[in-house]
């Protein structure tokens, strides 16, 4: 076992259906695949429980039980541990019949939630004797702000100061996009049945899940095309990291130019450059301003430095490169303009990484678009929130909304695959797979992690692979870098740089200390 542990523990292919997806797969599955939705509810809530005994082995339980398939989930799971001998109880949050169907004989009490308005009541006495709340009102099933019954109820389960167990997806945050309208459990610990819902992963209902299973409960197998975004797993990087074959070469595991640096940034280009290095490029080219030459020899002797105003020596280097990354430190004003359209005509089409001051330029039409970028070759933009709101032109309210959607239709207006920063970053193409971090913390919020980004997933376009999967690897090789250091807020880009090797040499699918097969999926509360 690794002295810091490889966090999230994940499968190969972990999913993240939207909320709608996952409704019109559970159709599917019950129409074309014959798998009754009884035996869905009964595998989720069994399941659920057997989770829930692990993590909370003691106490009374208590579920909070709405009038769809989440609150018969919930009473699949208060059924289970009632035979397993733990004292639970539920709470009706709804006009419904007492669901006999799914008790099966067993005494489970059922209380209405008619005083929880009142604040006492006999279903007030139940929850203050629990050791344990399931949130099991409307998973999945949200559309706008809860209706006042089960904002009530929601409110009264934040207010019970025990930890909250949530089915599925916290009652009131949207499983589409993560908004929340309203009121919204804040949970302990989520069970997403199949796989995680998108809107689980995306803030603010991140913020809502807290630790995040996902359990196989027995849904066909998926292919790409039924859902558009899965989450970056260890085992999803592990087979998606380029390897080198034994007898190849320096020229033949890439060359990236990378175009960083103007007069006074020459730090930028620097942290490029070494978290390029460290990605496993196997030849690296600077084209910088030719002020910052010793500094950039001195800090990377590794790399061949080529001055930005050296004509004849940048086509030279475009022509012996297989992958360019433009943009940290490289300022504004007419040089770098010119700069970037000599780039341009130097580089074919060579694909590209565009970060930073490159994507500003873009935007604001003193260089290059990114329609011209992306006219001959692959592109990935790595923009943060404002860079985003420049280059489509939307407001930051409306990105923020649903930020995948966002990311999307950029990809499709300019041509490129989008990385979107944040918490977590997202890459988006046009009309593929969405990768969703998930080793990324706040602990990255911090000058010159952007740099070492764009240096990382330059590398990895320069060995081959395609500009969405250069962007997903790159984010889970930064993130699990700054991880392992442990340093927190006190983390800087060098620390990262400097953990990158190790995690290259990691592998399997992570670690979890629940015993159970059925576990797809098991991510820490967000930090």
């Amino acid at each position: 076992m690794n002295a810091i542990p490889i966090r999230p523990f994940g499968r190969r292919r972990v999913w993240a259906p939207t909320a709608t997806e996952a409704t019109a797969f559970d159709r599917l599955a019950i129409q074309d695949h014959g798998i009754p939705q009884a035996t869905l509810m009964e595998c989720a809530g069994r399941s659920a429980a057997q989770v829930l005994e692990q993590m909370f082995p003691r106490g009374d339980v208590v579920a909070f039980i709405g009038t769809g398939n989440n609150g018969g989930d919930g009473l699949v799971l208060l059924r289970t541990l009632r035979a397993w001998g733990r004292p639970v109880s539920a709470i009706l949050v709804g006009d419904q019949d007492d669901r006999a169907d799914l008790m099966h004989g067993w005494d489970v009490p059922l209380r209405g939630d008619e005083d929880l308005l009142a604040g006492s009541g006999k279903s007030c006495e139940v929850v203050g004797r629990a050791e344990i709340v399931v949130d099991g009102i409307l998973g999945t099933g949200i559309n706008g702000a809860p209706r006042s019954r089960q904002a009530r109820a929601i409110q009264t389960i934040n207010k019970s100061e025990r930890p909250v167990f949530a089915l599925d997806t916290p009652s009131g945050v949207d499983g589409n996009t993560g908004r929340i309208e309203g009121d919204a459990v804040t949970a302990h610990v989520t069970i997403s049945f199949g796989w995680p819902k998108l809107g689980t992963l995306l803030q603010p209902g991140r913020a809502k899940v807290g630790r995040l299973i996902a359990v196989e409960i027995g849904f066909p197998s998926v292919e790409k095309e039924v859902f558009r975004a899965m989450a970056i797993t260890p085992a999803w990087f592990v087979e998606a990291l380029p390897a080198r074959e034994p007898d190849t070469h320096k020229s033949r595991v890439g060359s990236l130019l990378l175009v960083a640096g103007s007069t006074g940034m020459a730090g930028a280009a620097v942290m490029a450059a070494r978290g390029a290095l460290r990605a496993g490029v196997g030849l690296l080219r600077i084209v910088s301003a030719p002020d910052n030459r010793s500094i950039v020899q001195g800090a990377v002797p590794e790399a061949i430095f080529v001055a930005g105003d050296d004509q004849e020596a940048l086509r030279e280097a475009a022509h012996a490169s297989c992958a360019m990354a433009l943009g940290p430190g490289l300022g504004d004003g007419d040089e770098v303009s010119k700069l970037l359209v000599s780039v341009l005509e130097a580089t074919g089409g060579l694909p590209a990484v565009l970060d930073a001051d490159a994507l500003n330029l873009a935007a604001s039409g003193a260089g290059p678009t990114l329609e011209e970028w992306a006219v001959e070759r692959p592109v990935l933009i790595t923009p943060h929130l404002g860079e985003m709101q420049r280059l489509s032109q939307m407001g930051v309210s409306n990105i923020e909304m649903d930020r995948v959607l966002a990311a999307r239709v950029l990809a499709d207006l300019a041509g490129v695959t989008v990385l979107l920063k944040g918490l977590p970053s997202i890459v988006v193409t046009p009309t593929g797979t969405c990768y969703v971090d998930t080793v990324g913390t706040s602990d990255l919020a911090a000058g010159g992690m952007g740099d070492v980004l764009t240096g990382v997933a330059g590398s990895l376009l320069a060995q081959g692979v395609t500009p969405s999967q250069a962007g997903a690897l790159a984010l889970y090789l930064t993130g699990r870098a700054a991880r392992r250091t442990e340093m927190g807020p006190s983390l800087t880009p060098s620390d990262v740089i400097d953990e990158i090797a190790a995690v290259r040499t990691e592998q399997g699918s992570g670690e979890t200390d629940l015993s159970l097969p059925f576990i797809l999926f098991d991510q820490d509360a967000a930090r």
